[in-house]
């Protein structure tokens, strides 16, 4: 009998252990999710000042203005999913590619102390994003992994865990960059 109640108590120490270790990994996506969250609103947050300093130089690039602005109102509505989020950033980040590239016909812009400030806090605000979501796509790998093995697996399907899908960048962004096509557009 004394047997019988170890091993219940070794197995429910067990499973207690294992589903803290979910709970934890789960908790650790959020958090890393959250990261980026916090780093795209910098972003979002940089995106007036950028957008006034460069609208004084390129007035004819009104189109790209406009379509930062939108992206950056659409995320401001926090109305987005994360998926969502996701796919803003992605457009945002193509688009203000663009605009960057753009700079380089404008050496006015180039030599504008407040340009020059404000391109160095957004090169510093895209390495923060990053790292966020490299600390996202590990939180994501190790929680798969926990959720996935024996015999996490087990309580993850009792608590209706599924995989998440880490960040990956798109077709488009893994594209070798030619600088001869951007300097002669």
């Amino acid at each position: 009998m004394i047997i019988v109640i170890v091993i219940l108590a070794v197995l429910l120490i067990i499973g207690i252990v294992i589903y803290n270790n979910l709970i934890g990994k789960k908790n650790q996506v959020d958090n890393a999710f959250s990261a980026i969250d916090v780093m795209l609103k910098k972003r979002f947050d940089l995106l007036p000042n950028l957008v006034e300093t460069v609208k004084q130089y390129m007035q004819y690039e009104g189109d790209l203005l406009t379509k930062v602005v939108e992206l950056r109102a659409k995320t401001a509505s926090g109305q987005l999913s994360p998926e969502e989020k996701i796919e803003v950033d992605k457009q945002l980040t193509t688009t203000v590619r663009g605009m960057m590239v753009n700079v380089e016909n404008y050496p006015d812009l180039k030599a504008s102390q407040n340009f020059l400030n404000l391109q160095s806090t957004w090169t510093e605000s895209e390495e923060q994003i990053a790292a966020a979501r490299r600390a996202y796509n590990a939180a994501v790998t190790s929680y798969n992994d926990a959720i996935m093995m024996f015999p996490g697996n087990i309580f993850a399907g009792m608590l209706n865990y599924l995989p998440m899908a880490v960040l990956a960048n798109t077709q488009e962004e893994r594209k070798n960059i030619s600088a001869k096509d951007l300097f002669n557009n």
